[in-house]
């Protein structure tokens, strides 16, 4: 009972996404793929829409085609609530983005992911969340003149 449930989950978390990338593809098609300055609208879109059927499908096939192990039914608790509270950190951070800015809520997220998810002193968190975000702020508003949404901080 517990092979069928976890080849289940495999087979319709894939159609599930299979049936998003369909979707994103059919969305993006309705803006231009390519401008005068180069990959329009649509572009990005559209390959992300190609390669979530295409790595979806691949995974139905596999759990269609795999043979369950009782190693591969076990549900590891602790590994799924730290998945779930680093999707928690993204959905709070994108709450909180337009009172931080962007800067403040990627290093806030990457603290959460590097901390939980990955399950590192939070010394190493800190220091990799500040110097992603540095580097983010150094590459998009100042070397490539792109604006980042700005919070209550100026940043």
């Amino acid at each position: 009972m517990e092979e069928k449930s976890q080849k289940s989950g495999d087979l319709w978390s894939g159609l599930a996404l299979a049936a998003l990338g369909v979707y994103i593809v059919a969305e993006a098609r309705q803006w231009d793929y390519l401008a005068p300055e180069g990959p329009g609208a649509g572009f990005f879109p559209l390959w992300y829409g190609v390669a979530m059927i295409v790595l979806s499908l691949a995974l139905v096939v596999s759990s269609v085609l795999r043979k369950a192990s009782a190693a591969d039914t076990a549900v590891d608790w602790q590994r799924v609530l730290r998945a779930f509270l680093s999707w928690l950190a993204l959905v709070v951070c994108v709450a909180l983005l337009k009172v931080l800015g962007f800067v403040l809520s990627y290093a806030l997220f990457t603290f959460c992911v590097v901390a939980i998810m990955y399950a590192r002193p939070l010394k190493s968190a800190a220091l990799i969340a500040v110097t992603s975000a540095a580097g983010f702020y150094l590459i998009f508003p100042t070397a490539l003149g792109v604006e980042l949404p700005v919070g209550v901080f100026g940043f």
